[in-house]
């Protein structure tokens, strides 16, 4: 993602914005960087993970995956974190009642502060697919 590129269409109240990106058909979540819970999903992430909002704003971000592929997801997350963003990260998810599915295609990026502070990282994608 480029300095300018959005998410969604930035018009209209923070209201209306955050419904937008809430009910946006690609999934779309945030964890806080000093403690890897993540705060944020919409309602995309929701359903792929199976978990209402209470949930989803629990959960260790390193849960999303199952532990044969947390290392991979760590080195794409600091890839991340060292280049500002990855916009082809591909890896296998695990929803909480164990249905696995492939991401393909995400965008993950660094959350910063307006003062520059980096706060988390965010993540996005429109492309996955259920695995038997």
């Amino acid at each position: 993602m480029g300095q300018t590129d959005e998410l969604i269409q930035r018009n209209g109240t923070p209201l209306e914005q955050a419904e937008r990106l809430f009910n946006s058909v690609c999934g779309g979540m945030a964890r806080r960087e000093n403690d890897p819970i993540l705060n944020y999903g919409n309602q995309a992430a929701l359903n792929l993970w199976a978990m209402d909002w209470q949930q989803f704003t629990r959960i260790p971000s390193r849960l999303t995956a199952e532990p044969v592929n947390r290392e991979e997801r760590a080195r794409m997350l600091e890839q991340a974190r060292t280049q500002g963003y990855i916009s082809d990260y591909r890896g296998v998810r695990i929803s909480s009642i164990g249905k696995r599915f492939l991401v393909d295609q995400a965008i993950i990026w660094n959350i910063h502060k307006p003062d520059g502070t980096a706060v988390g990282q965010g993540a996005t994608f429109s492309t996955w697919k259920y695995l038997s």
